[in-house]
């Protein structure tokens, strides 16, 4: 638990700092807000694909274990956690996509 304080406390400081002494960027037009969401936009996009990609991945590398498990209790509980943890993380994905759609379009109209 020491460890764990001196890790925390050191970062926690450090963030502080970075916010305290941040200049804020405004920007200058309606143009300068349109790139920064698209780009934004973008990144989440390919980050939520890859992420979903390797959501799937483990679903199917779980169900091959799962049918390979020849009635092993330990291989099949492994491959039941593998299904249903990909599952999670699929849905978390999905949930990701969607509420960037949702924060991006309340945010395009509220800089209209």
């Amino acid at each position: 638990m020491g460890r764990l304080r001196s890790l925390i406390v050191p970062t926690i400081l450090f963030v502080a700092l970075v916010f305290l002494f941040a200049s804020p960027a405004f920007a200058s037009s309606t143009e300068d807000v349109a790139k920064i969401e698209n780009f934004a936009k973008n990144v989440i996009q390919i980050l939520v694909t890859l992420a979903g990609l390797l959501a799937a991945g483990f679903f199917v590398y779980g169900g091959v274990n799962y049918i390979s498990s020849s009635g092993h209790p330990e291989r099949l509980d492994r491959a039941k956690k593998t299904i249903i943890y990909s599952g999670i993380g699929l849905a978390v994905c999905i949930g990701a996509f969607v509420l960037t759609n949702i924060v991006s379009d309340l945010a395009s109209q509220s800089f209209k």
